[in-house]
């Protein structure tokens, strides 16, 4: 079970045009990623919750087939939760462990080592956690020493943490658990179910990622950028979805790209100065005397004017980077011209007329 039904408030304005499943990494919509990685773990079948523009996940997604996966989405008209999302898939996740994870994370988790414990262990429910050096931006969980989760604590202070363990929106979950999940209404999984759970004393599991395991949400601009970073320094593992380009030095784009993946049609100036870990869709144009430093990423059909710097910046499919702007720690969505000349640090610059939110189900079940 896929969650990908939320508006995304935290990356607006870049989610006015796309909803924040669609939101690439490394020319990649994320949930595609969290897809992939579900796959690469032998699970195929995907139910997903949808409800801020859903069309245009089904549109890109369709049934699943083109990744040799069964996607099925329901429409939800209002939002009833993440496990009130989950109950609105019931029927078809009754038969058997299941797992949940949302739709805006980037990771390389194990998943199935996870599922393996979850077993093992005999528990009702598992929470996939992660040792973070920041506990104030996440819900921490407290176990005894068998990891069985004896409480939890929502972003404590520093001083306050009884753990430094943090759970990652990774859940493995029996059908018994429907049992405990109210018929209707609004039900969420942090604040509600587990600590429920917890209370009568079943058995709610914390399992730890491994070691090196990446994990991030995307869901806040700076974390977002930092994903697509990490993703072209390999400090992620992807499962082969990076780029259809080779890299400069002849590596398959699936490996880090550490230098250059230009995509097929992409021209680059000869007189453009590029010292930039550097990611390009197709058909992208960089103009003469332009200036690409860091980390930058350009989707299909960008234009980078004569004379335009780009510093860490991460460029959506057809985008226009005026002559002589200058940009840094910027994220520029689809279809945004950004006026020559022009100076934007730490911005999410889009459209000037960008389309209206639409939670209209759009034809989706």
């Amino acid at each position: 079970m896929l969650l990908a039904a939320g508006v995304g408030s935290r990356l607006e304005p870049l989610t006015t045009q796309v909803p924040k499943p669609l939101v690439p990494i490394a020319n990649v919509p994320v949930m595609e990623h969290m897809m992939r990685l579900l796959k690469a773990h032998g699970i195929t079948e995907v139910y997903a919750n949808l409800h801020y523009l859903p069309h245009k996940i089904t549109e890109y997604f369709g049934d699943g087939a083109q990744l040799g996966m069964k996607l099925t989405c329901r429409y939800e008209e209002q939002l009833s939760g993440d496990a009130g999302g989950v109950r609105s898939m019931k029927e078809h996740l009754s038969d058997g462990t299941f797992i949940v994870v949302m739709g805006d994370l980037l990771t390389d988790a194990d998943l199935t080592n996870i599922i393996k414990e979850h077993k093992d262990k005999k528990a009702l429910a598992s929470i996939a956690v992660k040792r973070v050096d920041d506990v104030t931006r996440f819900g921490i969980v407290v176990q005894n020493e068998q990891g069985f989760i004896t409480g939890f604590q929502e972003k404590p202070k520093v001083e306050d943490a009884l753990s430094d363990l943090a759970s990652t929106g990774i859940y493995i979950l029996e059908p018994e658990v429907f049992s405990h999940i109210p018929a209707t209404g609004e039900f969420g999984f942090g604040r509600q179910l587990f600590p429920q759970l917890v209370a009568k004393g079943l058995p709610v599991l914390g399992i730890e990622m491994a070691k090196g395991t990446y994990w991030s949400d995307v869901g806040a601009i700076p974390q977002y950028l930092e994903s697509n970073f990490d993703a072209l320094d390999g400090v992620v593992k992807l499962h082969g979805c990076v780029s259809e380009a080779q890299s400069s030095n002849g590596k398959s784009a699936a490996e880090p790209v550490i230098g250059r993946v230009v995509g097929e049609g992409t021209t680059i100036s000869q007189s453009a100065k590029i010292d930039a870990i550097l990611m390009t869709g197709k058909n992208c144009q960089i103009a003469a005397d332009a200036k690409l430093s860091g980390h930058v990423v350009l989707g299909d059909n960008c234009v980078v004017e004569e004379g335009a710097s780009l510093t860490d910046c991460l460029v959506w499919a057809n985008a226009k980077i005026g002559k002589g702007s200058c940009l840094q720690n910027t994220v520029v969505a689809g279809n945004t011209v950004v006026e020559p000349n022009s100076s934007h640090d730490r911005a999410a610059l889009v459209p000037q007329k960008v389309e209206p939110k639409k939670l209209a189900s759009n034809g989706v079940k």
